[in-house]
């Protein structure tokens, strides 16, 4: 017996003869259609079809070679949909080593150069300086874990965000949306049934 969920932009379909592992299907773009292993980590948590859908429909004018940055990447979803709809880079971060193992194992399997894994905890890897500005950020990170205002703090510090980045935040609906700069703006906001989701842009002046 199999369940579907999706997961982080992806349609997942688990199948319960594997305990521990799962699949998921790339919903769009070069790899439409592709299915990958999933390893599966407590916490990883489904999100709805449409909330899916309406992110990449607000991302469509600007995916294509733009550098992306996935802070909780945990199945890949997000990062995996960016580079398949076009995105010239991909940086995902995963915490959990099993987990950061199949994503990399993934992006072989797709031959996706353009997508680089790292088994590193996001607050700590944002604590360096980049050696490249990111165009879009993905902060999907598990729910109640308070990770979504330290997380955009140190995008901002270290100079993270290219002037004008779009960064996109899932949470639920108990959690407030992290504060925001003030010459930033939240361009979307969105809820659906226990999730809130919403997408903010930087200045568009380098700081």
């Amino acid at each position: 017996m199999a369940r579907s969920l999706s997961q982080r932009g992806l349609v997942l379909r688990v199948a319960r003869a594997e305990p521990g592992r799962g699949w998921l299907r790339i919903i769009g773009g070069c790899w439409r259609g592709r299915r990958l292993p999933v390893a599966l980590q407590p916490g990883l948590r489904p999100t709805p079809d449409r909330v899916r859908e309406t992110l990449f429909n607000w991302l469509a004018p600007v995916i294509e070679g733009s550098r992306c940055l996935d802070c909780f990447a945990g199945s890949g979803a997000l990062g995996l949909e960016a580079a398949s709809r076009g995105a010239a880079k991909v940086i995902q971060l995963e915490r959990h080593p099993a987990v950061a193992r199949r994503l990399k194992a993934n992006a072989a399997e797709l031959g996706a150069r353009q997508l680089s894994v790292h088994c590193a905890d996001a607050l700590d890897w944002l604590a360096q300086s980049p050696m490249t500005t990111v165009d879009i950020c993905f902060l999907d990170p598990p729910f109640g874990a308070s990770l979504l205002q330290p997380t955009l703090s140190q995008l901002i510090q270290h100079g993270w965000l290219a002037a004008g980045a779009l960064v996109y935040v899932e949470t639920d609906q108990a959690t407030p949306l992290p504060d925001l700069p003030a010459d930033w703006s939240w361009l979307r906001d969105k809820r659906a049934g226990q999730v809130r989701y919403a997408l903010a842009q930087a200045s568009a002046i380098a700081e």
